[in-house]
């Protein structure tokens, strides 16, 4: 996922309740797809971050001492500054981003 090429809003928003709704015709079941989209983005920029902060850790003998060095402030500044996970899975939604199913026209075939 290309963080840096995202345009959701960092801020909150308040959308139109029928944009959210369109696709499914149902709002509970499109919040419930964007709630779990955005279970997965959250997974993968945990991932992400943890990754790229272990590439600058040092270890220490000592448990007492903690120490972060400039790269990793600068990466867990980033991360702090980008949209909240949730921002980024309505962003996907509006945009048909997301793909999902429609369980109900498939059990009436």
């Amino acid at each position: 996922m290309d963080l840096k090429k995202t345009n959701a809003p960092v801020n909150t928003i308040t959308y139109d309740r029928n944009q959210i709704d369109e696709p499914t015709e149902n709002i509970y079941e499109s919040i419930s797809i964007i709630a779990r989209r955005a279970e997965q983005i959250n997974t993968e920029i945990k991932k992400e971050l943890i990754d790229k902060l272990e590439e600058f850790a040092t270890y220490n003998d000592s448990l007492e001492e903690i120490f972060e060095n400039k790269e990793q402030i600068e990466v867990s500044k980033f991360y702090e500054k980008l949209p909240k996970p949730h921002a980024l899975a309505v962003q996907e939604w509006l945009t048909d981003k997301i793909y999902f199913r429609n369980t109900e026209e498939d059990n009436q075939e």
